[in-house]
């Protein structure tokens, strides 16, 4: 395989089209064509699939499309490591940041950093685990701070363990339900609910099953971001499951409530989640060690507000 076929195969998926992929790329369309043909001759296997409407892949053609997407993103993240350190580009750092960390240690990190490589751009993902994966896995994404799940797909990636951080169930503060104290009396309420596509049954088994309770799948959003589980919870009465801090974030201080249920829940683990056998740039290290600081500085922290912070977490590292 030749790099620039490679490009011609992620332009044309990009894109949608091989006119489309040659615009993209500064070159003829004649050059894109060749490129893919010799690329399915090299490898004898049919990789698109050309029809007026446009292109499709091949299921071969999607498992490599994967991988070129990876190779690609590496070269370019190797190429600005190289040119940052030759003082000739700012270099680029993509980061995916669990929710609870975004209300409350990552403005300190980011000014830090920024103090630190300025020259760096900066690129920050709102990331539950669901979003991440898939970007983590075409190397989009340099690293998540978030929860890996055990799963199928897991051994994709590699953590290193920040917190063990306490869950609760929440809902709207004056919901009718509040005042519940057991998981059992919630499950004719709806919930809204995020897990990566191959954590359901994990969460399920945590949440619910392991409690000898059983609910209606139909009484269960699926949402991808911050801002839908708020407006879920807060306008349409809908109960959810959380990392217990986020109660106490200074977005939701008045507006949360946690509800004191008779079952436990096992503590879950935050950490430094990036793909297996990649290497971090010294600007994701950069990150990190930033990150590290400014826990530690709160974690240390005589203020009442830190020290209800940290009344959820326990610190790893």
């Amino acid at each position: 395989m030749k790099l620039h076929q490679l490009q011609a195969l992620v332009a044309s998926a990009e894109s949608g089209s091989i006119r489309g992929a040659a615009r993209m790329l500064g070159i003829s369309q004649a050059a894109v064509t060749r490129a893919l043909r010799e690329l399915e001759l090299e490898q004898q296997v049919p990789l698109l699939i050309r029809a007026p409407s446009g292109l499709s892949f091949t299921e071969y053609g999607k498992a490599l499309l994967l991988h070129a997407r990876l190779v690609l993103n590496q070269l370019e993240q190797a190429q600005g490591e190289l040119a940052r350190l030759k003082g000739q580009s700012a270099g680029r750092l993509s980061v995916g940041v669990t929710p609870w960390i975004m209300l409350t240690f990552l403005p300190e990190v980011v000014l830090l950093f920024r103090q630190r490589m300025p020259e760096v751009q900066l690129e920050l993902f709102e990331s539950l685990m669901a979003v991440a994966q898939p970007l983590l896995r075409d190397g989009s994404m340099d690293f998540a701070i978030g929860q890996l799940q055990p799963s199928p797909t897991s051994a994709e990636f590699t953590s290193e363990a920040l917190f063990d951080y306490q869950t609760a169930v929440m809902m709207r503060r004056g919901h009718a339900r509040q005042d519940c104290r057991s998981i059992h009396d919630l499950l004719d309420q709806n919930w809204a609910l995020n897990y990566a596509p191959d954590g359901h049954d994990a969460l399920m088994h945590e949440l619910f099953w392991r409690h000898g309770a059983r609910i209606e799948e139909r009484r269960i959003v699926r949402a991808h971001s911050l801002a839908m589980l708020e407006i879920l919870i807060e306008r349409a009465e809908m109960c959810t499951w959380a990392p217990a801090i986020l109660s106490m974030a200074p977005a939701f201080l008045s507006r949360l409530q946690t509800v004191t249920l008779a079952e436990a829940f096992t503590p879950r683990q935050l950490s430094i989640v990036s793909r297996r056998n990649s290497t971090l740039s010294s600007a994701a290290q950069c990150f990190i060690d930033c990150l590290l600081q400014v826990i530690r500085r709160h974690a240390r922290s005589a203020k009442k507000e830190d020290q209800q912070l940290f009344d959820t977490l326990t610190l790893l590292v």
